[in-house]
């Protein structure tokens, strides 16, 4: 396999005490409003249906500011290693974690908005060096997203969904990786769609929790649990989806609060883990409060509430209608998430469905709420993938 370019620069992960020390006094001078005035039930969903509830955005804010490390994460990111490179004038950030087998395959795995690369480094380790060696094994690439992380933020139009993907066949040929599986959620599942229908010499296959039928089907057809997805769906659209409208109109109105208040930053992203979780009370049923604080206090930090916004702006219903993916395609469909496609709708899509899952639990987070699971159903959709392929 050929060696990295020197295009490839190491890079380490280290916040500086006074921006910590900021973090802190901000939580502690943070303004909140009242409690919110419906169903102040002691559990249950109802409780956060005019956003996050006081009580609960208290608890975490003390957790945030008296026991959470964010050292700990840092140290968990440069242990499993941690690269840039610039790509069309963008300097990129990623981890790299090459395996140890002579058999493994590159892979790249990208987040979505309101995740980052914090989603996947509780897999990341397991999947580059499984424990079962009948396990297949995996050289780990994950960027962070342009305007997220330690990425670059764009000072300019145009870093939409399709010239992400190509940055990301840059990336991995600068790697040494010339042919690669790619796997996504959320806006990573729109990358890798891009990625296996415009790049089919490059991609070996995808694997996908996030499957976008062409614009124009009907329900004709569809069994009643596959109009119940695409009923869901609509209605997810029609009236919980107010966020994505506001980010991909108004990004930078949003993006004030985001990078001036941590607590606003924090209720903007937690409201999305609990509604999109699949919980009955709290996303922390879950997902530890350290993983989600992982993930804000990255945004934070970086100053990147706003950038990462933007890409609602820049590809929010922007995928090409007639694009079309012929590469092996596994796709996995959680319950709970907040978009589920019918496979009749997908297979207009995707042609080469070689493995299709719709797990009993999950939701829109499936490597932080199930990461077991995930593994498991990853392993297994990449090994479809690559039979079919080869």
């Amino acid at each position: 396999m050929p060696r990295p370019t020197s295009d490839v620069q190491a890079f380490e992960a280290h916040a500086t005490d006074a921006d910590l020390d900021d973090l802190r006094a901000r939580l502690v001078a943070a303004r909140l409003p009242e409690a919110e005035t419906v169903h102040r039930a002691a559990s249950g969903r109802r409780r956060w249906e005019q956003g996050v509830p006081l009580a609960d955005l208290i608890e975490v804010v003390h957790y945030w500011r008296t026991e959470y490390n964010w050292r700990s994460f840092e140290a968990r990111l440069n242990r499993i290693g941690q690269f840039r490179t610039t790509i069309d004038g963008l300097g990129i950030h990623f981890l790299h974690r090459r395996s140890a087998r002579a058999d493994a395959t590159p892979l790249v795995l990208t987040h979505g908005w309101p995740g980052s690369i914090a989603e996947f480094i509780d897999v990341v380790d397991e999947l580059a060096d499984p424990k079962d060696v009948d396990a297949p094994a995996f050289h780990v690439v994950v960027p962070s997203l342009p305007g997220f992380g330690y990425s670059d933020r764009p000072a300019t139009t145009g870093w939409g969904t399709e010239k992400i993907a190509a940055a990301w066949v840059e990336l991995m040929e600068r790697l040494g990786y010339t042919e690669f599986l790619a796997h996504g959620g959320d806006w990573g599942g729109n990358i890798t769609t891009v990625l296996g229908g415009r790049f089919p010499a490059r991609v070996l296959g995808i694997h996908t929790l996030f499957a976008e039928a062409p614009p124009g089907l009907t329900t004709d057809g569809l069994t009643a649990a596959e109009r119940t997805w695409a009923e869901q769906t609509s209605d997810f659209w029609r009236h919980r989806a107010a966020y994505a409208k506001q980010q991909a109109t108004r990004p930078q109105t949003i993006g004030y609060s985001l990078v001036d208040s941590p607590v606003g930053l924090l209720a903007w992203i937690l409201d999305k883990f609990a509604e999109w979780s699949d919980t009955e009370n709290s996303p922390f049923e879950t997902i530890s409060r350290d993983r989600i604080l992982d993930d804000v206090t990255l945004y934070w930090l970086t100053r990147t509430g706003a950038s990462a916004a933007r890409i609602y702006y820049e590809s929010h219903n922007s995928l090409d209608p007639e694009l079309r993916v012929d590469v092996p395609s596994a796709i996995t469909m959680y319950p709970r998430d907040i978009e589920k496609c019918p496979r009749p709708w997908a297979q207009e899509r995707y042609r080469r469905i070689v493995r299709w899952r719709s797990p009993e639990t999950g939701g829109h987070f499936p490597s932080l709420e199930v990461p077991e699971y995930f593994v498991k159903d990853l392993r297994e959709g990449l090994a479809a993938v690559l039979a079919a392929a080869r």
